[in-house]
């Protein structure tokens, strides 16, 4: 928190001490509010580690939950299997949402846990699932397995788009290489003996 303040700060008194104007402290001030909310939006990287790491763990997850349930565990007992099949963060979440339903919580308070709270996350497919089938009967293995092959649909796509980007990326400093020399190899020598012979 304390960098956040220091980074936000020295932006502002940079924008100020660069305008040179009286209204250059005001103009710092909006930059350094704006630079600190800015900050404080972004997710840290242990806690986007953590979240790329459950969200990489749920096709497998569900597929797991699914082969409980099929063999005829009940839901609690099949997500604390799976729970200690896995490790990392989406075990933990997981592991609270088996105690949950052990101890009684209603279907959507104890799926809740594998929601994130600051916003909307891939586990939010798997939590309405689970609480929709438990609210009407529904197969929920069944609808985990569909689940889990959208998962590893929806990865797939993401690592084509990855690589596509990347493609794009990689292209662009080579054409910024490439046209100041075709510039100063191509066409400069040939504007001067073109221009040699006019004048």
């Amino acid at each position: 928190m304390r960098g956040r303040i220091v980074v936000a700060v020295l932006c502002g008194a940079v924008v100020a001490w660069y305008s040179g104007r009286w209204w250059g402290i005001a103009l710092g001030g909006v930059v350094a509010y704006g630079v600190d909310r800015y900050l404080r939006r972004l997710e840290p990287a242990a806690v986007r580690a953590a979240r790329e790491r459950a969200e990489a763990d749920l096709p497998l997850a569900a597929d797991l939950l699914a082969a409980a349930l099929r063999a005829g565990a009940p839901v609690e007992r099949a997500v604390a299997a799976v729970a200690e099949a896995l490790s990392g963060p989406l075990s933990d979440q997981l592991d609270r949402v088996a105690r949950s339903l052990r101890l009684g919580a209603d279907p959507p308070e104890a799926w809740a846990h594998l929601a994130r709270p600051a916003g909307p996350s891939a586990a939010d497919r798997l939590v309405a699932v689970a609480v929709r089938s438990s609210a009407s009967g529904a197969a929920l293995a069944g609808a985990l397995t569909r689940l889990a092959g959208d998962y590893r649909a929806d990865r797939t796509i993401a690592a084509e788009a990855a690589v596509r980007r990347a493609g794009v990326l990689i292209v662009l400093p080579l054409g910024l290489c490439f046209l100041p020399a075709f510039l100063l190899a191509g066409l400069v020598p040939v504007l001067i003996a073109v221009l040699g012979d006019v004048l």
